[in-house]
C-alpha cells in the first residue's frame, strides 16, 4: 500500500501542476507562445497510456493518464478559444 501511495501522490502533483498551467493560460486571456501540438500530443500520448495502463491493470496510471487526457482537451479548447478571439 505504501508503494501505491507514492504513485497516487505523484499523480495528484502532476495533475495539479498541469491544471494550474491551464488555469493560468485561461486567466491571462492569452495562449501566446503555446502550440496546439502540445495538447494534441499530450492527448494522443495520454490516451495511449490510459489504454495500456488499463490492460496491465495499473489503476494509478489509468486515473492519472485519463485526467491528463482531459486536461489536454481543456487546454486545447482554451487555446482554440483564444486563437478565435485573436489573442
Amino acid at each position: 500500500m505504501k508503494i501505491e501511495l507514492i504513485g497516487w501522490a505523484s499523480s495528484v502533483i502532476l495533475v495539479l501542476t498541469i491544471s494550474k498551467q491551464i488555469y493560468k493560460q485561461w486567466d491571462a486571456g492569452t495562449s501566446a507562445g503555446v502550440s496546439r501540438w502540445l495538447f494534441v500530443g499530450q492527448l494522443a500520448a495520454s490516451s495511449g497510456f490510459t489504454i495500456y495502463s488499463f490492460l496491465v491493470r495499473n489503476w494509478v496510471f489509468v486515473a492519472t493518464n485519463a485526467m491528463m487526457a482531459c486536461s489536454a482537451v481543456i487546454g486545447l479548447l482554451v487555446l482554440l478559444r483564444h486563437r478565435s478571439q485573436g489573442v
